[in-house]
């Protein structure tokens, strides 16, 4: 079993980028720039190293190769990116590693490319990126070529060497699930389980009742194991049950006009141990967006349009719109899910503003939705 932090830091050491690895300051999926970059090194990495696991380390800074971490990135449907733009496309795998340095709402993102024998191409266009180009790893550039690519095994001996060295142990275990109950969520109601003798997954968060059902609310779940966050969010509530084989997660969204919010099933995810060693992920959507009369819509989605404007022209807000730019981000995705079309895009268009806001809370409330968003995306189509 690999502890990824230990895998992380044995790429950090082993040397800078090369045909097998890559390191980025953030992932940005929001746009089609930033997927066609991803796109572009995940398709380069599996065809320069199609015989062994291949990683891309997100949330490290490159000149210094300094941890500075970056969001929380639970997009279990990234593959569904992947298969709409490659042929041939490898599979792929995001987690999110927390260290002990980084804030708690912080973590490194760690991509894990897995070995495959057909070359990968793009299918479609995508920005820049023409249909049937292909990219190799030329050292730590990633670059076009219309050369016929031969079967590599080069990077064997060097991949299997690191990952044998972040292998894990009884005694990073016990020290993980100590620090986390007593450490890093003290202030929290914390506790742990143990399945098949072998995993173990430690959760923390604020207890709270609503409508006599039991949630946790600023949630943290890690499979300590292999130092790999579950989930975390800083608002949104979940339920959490558990037997001997099974730990199931089932995340609510907060959403609601008017200040008359409800809770919403957004996604199950169920965790399978196996006796064998092996674990399985299934993650299930759930979410039925909260329907609204399409006049009342219409108004509400302008005058947020108009607060917006009004911020972007850097006037004044009274206290009164201070308190609605707060909700702005989860009204405009209301609004989205309720046939205006404008409206993701609008929020998107708008997130430098709310970046550099004074109350912090709006820009973490615009991170949520867009997390919300990318989970509703790519459950229906493949973008």
């Amino acid at each position: 079993m690999i502890n990824k932090r230990l895998l992380i830091k044995n790429l950090l050491a082993h040397n800078d980028e090369c045909s097998f690895y890559d390191k980025k300051r953030q992932l940005n999926l929001h746009t089609k720039e930033g997927k066609a970059k991803f796109l572009k090194h995940i398709c380069a990495l599996s065809n320069s190293n199609p015989s062994n696991n291949s990683y891309i380390v997100v949330g490290v800074e490159d000149s210094e190769n300094e941890i500075v971490g970056d969001d929380f990135f639970d997009d279990s449907r990234i593959q569904n990116l992947v298969n709409a733009y490659l042929e041939n496309p490898p599979k792929i795998q995001y987690e999110n590693v927390p260290f002990p340095n980084l804030p708690k709402d912080k973590v490194v993102g760690l991509v894990t490319i897995k070995p495959k024998s057909k070359t990968s191409s793009f299918k479609k266009n995508i920005h820049t990126i023409f249909a049937n180009q292909v990219f190799v790893r030329r050292g730590s550039n990633t670059t076009p070529t219309e050369e016929k690519i031969p079967y590599s095994k080069q990077n064997i001996e060097t991949v299997i060497s690191i990952e044998n060295n972040s292998r894990n142990s009884i005694s990073n275990t016990l020290d993980s699930v100590i620090d986390f109950v007593n450490n890093s969520h003290k202030d929290m109601t914390s506790g742990y389980k143990v399945f098949k003798e072998l995993f173990v997954i430690c959760w923390a968060g604020i207890p709270k009742k609503i409508r006599n059902k039991s949630f946790l609310s600023r949630v943290d779940i890690e499979l300590v194991n292999e130092q790999v966050k579950l989930f975390y969010s800083a608002q949104d509530v979940v339920s959490i049950d558990f037997d001997q084989d099974t730990f199931t997660i089932i995340e609510y969204v907060p959403l609601g006009l008017n200040d008359k919010t409800s809770y919403y099933p957004l996604e199950q995810q169920k965790i399978s141990f196996y006796d064998n060693g092996y674990y399985k992920i299934e993650i299930e959507m759930l979410f039925e967006p909260p329907q609204y009369n399409r006049k009342m819509m219409f108004h509400i989605y302008n005058s947020n349009i108009s607060l917006l404007t009004k911020l972007q022209k850097e006037l004044d807000l009274t206290e009164r719109e201070e308190n609605e730019l707060k909700n702005v981000p989860s009204t405009l995705m209301i609004c989205y899910l309720n046939g205006f079309d404008d409206a993701k895009q609008k929020l998107i268009d708008a997130k430098p503003l709310l970046k550099l806001y004074k109350n912090a809370e709006v820009y973490i409330n615009f991170k949520e939705v867009m997390r919300v968003l990318r989970k509703v995306k790519y459950n229906k189509i493949n973008e």
